[in-house]
C-alpha cells in the first residue's frame, strides 16, 4: 500500500502531465502543507514534464500521419 506522501507526490506528477493548472496548484501547495520535501516535489514535476512531453510527441506523430 502506498503512504500517503507518495500519493500526493504521484498527484503532482498526473496533475503536470494532464496540464491541469488548477490540478498542479492545489496538490503542489498538498504536498508543502505536508511538509515533502521541495527536491521530491521537484522531482515529480520533472517525471510528470517528462510524461507530458513523451504524450505531446506521439500525439504530433499522430497528426502528421493523418493529416
Amino acid at each position: 500500500m502506498l503512504d500517503e506522501r507518495i500519493k500526493e507526490l504521484i498527484a503532482v506528477g498526473a496533475s503536470v502531465s494532464a496540464n491541469c493548472h488548477p490540478c498542479v496548484k492545489y496538490h503542489t501547495a498538498k504536498a508543502r502543507d505536508m511538509k515533502i520535501d521541495e527536491a521530491d516535489i521537484r522531482q515529480a514535476i520533472d517525471v510528470g514534464k517528462m510524461v507530458r512531453k513523451g504524450a505531446a510527441g506521439q500525439m504530433d506523430k499522430l497528426l502528421e500521419e493523418v493529416s
